[in-house]
């Protein structure tokens, strides 16, 4: 399994509610900031990439990348557990 930092820019109708729900359609989701998620899954992310676009505008930004190992964070929305286990 892998973990993937996914992070966008919504623009124009900005439907937070569809991206959140494809996001946590992965059985293992924390959502770090407001923009930004980690996700734990088999797919690739370019799969990731696609699977979001589905739910987002042309005009919308997302950005998928594959967690590296070392992180450093302050004041998340998440758990510290749940950033210390995955990431």
């Amino acid at each position: 399994m892998r973990c993937y930092i996914i992070s966008y820019d919504l623009r124009g109708t900005r439907d937070y509610e569809s991206l959140y729900k494809a996001i946590k359609s992965y059985p293992n989701w924390a959502h770090i900031t407001e923009s930004t998620w980690a996700i734990i899954t088999e797919r690739t992310a370019v799969q990731v990439r696609d699977d979001l676009c589905q739910v987002i505008d042309r005009d919308d930004r997302v950005f998928v990348v594959k967690s590296g190992t070392e992180a450093a964070w302050h004041n998340v929305l998440c758990k510290n557990k749940w950033l210390k286990d995955n990431l």
